[in-house]
């Protein structure tokens, strides 16, 4: 048995990191602590309540400890700890790509860009935003309002005629010079105060320049000025929010149901409701509502902008993370979680649709369980079938060959377990050898030990290419792996697959309305979705590069000048010949030949 009194006499009452490790050395929990030796003992009482901290705790044979000058530098500690190990009892919220942002670049006449990623200095930039969606939807609506660029620098410092953004209103056409330096800064001006939550004085502004150019007699201008006014006041009327005193916040809720939990986040920047998103932890059964609650102010604000207010709709010791928070944001930040007035209508709709989205999830978790086990007793499978990969092969009369491999694991499809191999070194067509090559390269590596194996392998042809697969397996040494071939239908029409077995050839049909038969469409539907997307993709860059490198006189250097300045081949194709000879390194006698080469 563990006796930690020997290591407890030694923690430091200073704030830090601890970390909880098993028999084999692994690291089965991380946490912070204002107070190491407080926390640590905490954990060795003998009336703790929560049967996974005590399942937790009998594991423990080793402790180990960081101390840190302050509990915010324990916290990002933590954050980093916990999504670099992954330990078995921490509450794990899912590390997403950064936030979404809506950048005003630093160019003369600055463009609105949709923006994931580093910041740079000369640039504005407003958010985060809870999704893509609610990124592009504000920016046609600044299009509509102020009618700013979107075009990327390529395009715009091409432009000899104003573009279709014009046409419709949604441009002012800087490019071409239909509004002045000037006017367009005033315009940029008042959609970053905008974008920044000042609404009000947007339009005392532009009220106060319709009038006087109603006053002056000049009505068109005036006219404009009302209509961006009305347009303002329409989106102010539909997403502004009173019921907050700041204009930036975050609303959190969560739902627990039946072992699984959600945690809901809605967004309010700039004095709008830019959406929700919602969060589905792992290794939370059993853990109490405000541990579940913690570990996602950890996980989530250590990478993120902290608004100035939190509401939380759980109640917590919410003291140390104001005080962590707020001095990492070098600001103040304050965490409400006893809840009056307004913000319960916000803080209701938050709990409202975590309560939702875990219903859902959980629904859709229960269907996949039960095509599942329909799969495993329809093609009478081993119960222990749980992650399976399958493969198929994309190209068109054997130009751009690729492959994709996708995973169904843990009761659902692995996105980012997919792959794509790009197949070359064959003859154009052979879907045989493509086959080969792909199943060669993946499960060497496999038998080598890299990366996980799986139980089942769908291959998406007949007899031809299950045979290779069959032979893959026995050459890399993974022969005793089930392989199942996927022979089209008559006509390929859904419902008509036939299954084929490696180990006894036999073929199998299911009836259409079978579950464990839309299940295996689904991962063979995937996989053929997933090869056509990235066949596509590299067919097209490839014709683009031809369409060039077959004109002669353009070289590597040429090619690239041309594509950089038109902003691609469509681009130039849509150049006439005298813009073409602008390009450095192009005469006019092969601006000619360019020009009649894509005619």
């Amino acid at each position: 048995m563990f006796d930690p009194k020997p290591i407890l006499k030694t923690l430091p009452n200073l704030p830090g990191v601890y970390r909880m490790m098993n028999a084999e050395e692994v690291v089965i929990y991380v946490g912070k602590a204002k107070d190491i030796k407080k926390r640590v003992s905490s954990y060795f009482n003998k009336n703790l309540i929560s049967p996974r901290t005590k399942m937790m705790v009998s594991q423990i044979v080793k402790i180990e400890t960081t101390v840190t000058r302050s509990e915010a530098e324990a916290l990002l500690l933590e954050n980093n700890l916990i999504k670099s190990i992954m330990p078995r009892y921490n509450v794990l919220f899912r590390d997403d790509k950064s936030y979404p942002y809506i950048a005003l670049t630093g160019d003369q006449f600055p463009r609105l860009a949709f923006h994931r990623g580093a910041q740079k200095k000369h640039n504005q930039y407003f958010g985060p935003f809870p999704n893509s969606v609610a990124v592009r939807e504000s920016i046609q609506l600044m299009q509509k309002v102020f009618k700013l660029r979107t075009c990327e620098n390529t395009v715009f410092a091409n432009r000899s005629r104003p573009c279709l953004q014009y046409q419709i209103a949604r441009c002012t056409a800087p490019c071409v010079g239909y509004i002045s330096p000037e006017n367009y800064a005033h315009d940029v001006h008042h959609a970053a105060m905008f974008l920044a939550g000042k609404t009000n004085e947007v339009l005392n502004v532009l009220g106060d320049k319709m009038n006087t150019a109603a006053a002056n007699q000049e009505y068109e201008a005036a006219v404009v000025f009302r209509d961006r006014m009305q347009a303002l006041r329409q989106v102010q009327a539909k997403q502004f929010v009173s019921d907050f005193s700041v204009n930036d916040a975050d609303v959190i809720a969560l739902a627990i149901n039946k072992g699984g939990s959600c945690i809901n986040l809605v967004m309010i920047r700039g004095g709008r409701h830019l959406g929700d998103k919602s969060y589905f932890p792992k290794n939370s059964q059993d853990a109490e509502m405000a541990e579940t609650i913690e570990a996602f102010l950890t996980q989530h604000y250590v990478a993120q902008n902290t608004p100035p207010l939190i509401v939380c709709g759980v109640e917590f010791e919410a003291k140390d993370f104001e005080q962590a928070l707020s001095e990492q944001a070098s600001r103040k930040v304050r965490i409400q979680t006893n809840i009056i007035g307004d913000k319960k209508v916000w803080l209701k709709m938050a709990q409202t649709n975590a309560e939702l989205a875990l219903t859902q999830q959980q629904q859709t978790s229960s269907n996949q369980a039960a095509r599942l086990l329909a799969l495993r007793e329809a093609l009478r499978l081993p119960d222990n079938i749980e992650r399976m990969e399958c493969f198929d092969i994309s190209h068109t009369m054997g130009e751009a060959t690729v492959a994709s491999c996708v995973v169904f694991d843990k009761g659902d499809l692995q996105n980012g377990e997919y792959r794509r191999y790009n197949i070359t070194g064959i003859t154009p067509g052979d879907d045989y050898a493509a086959m080969r090559d792909v199943l060669t390269r993946r499960y060497k590596k496999v038998a080598a030990g890299e990366g996980k194996r799986p139980d089942l392998v769908f291959i998406d042809g007949g007899k031809g290419q299950l045979g290779v697969a069959i032979e893959v397996m026995q050459e890399v040494g993974l022969e005793d792996i089930l392989l199942i071939g996927i022979a089209k239908g008559e006509n390929r029409k859904p419902g008509l697959e036939t299954m084929i077995f490696s180990e006894t050839g036999e073929m199998v049909n299911l009836p259409t309305d079978n579950i464990g038969l839309h299940l295996l469409q689904q991962i063979r539907d995937e996989a053929h979705r997933f090869a056509i997307t990235g066949h596509r993709a590299k067919r097209a860059k490839a014709r683009i590069t031809s369409s060039l490198e077959d004109i002669a006189g353009v070289g590597a250097k040429r090619r690239k000048a041309l594509l950089t300045r038109f902003g691609g081949l469509e681009g130039i194709k849509s150049a006439s010949m005298d813009e073409i000879a602008e390009v450095d390194g192009v005469s006019n006698s092969l601006a000619q030949i360019i020009y009649d080469a894509l005619h």
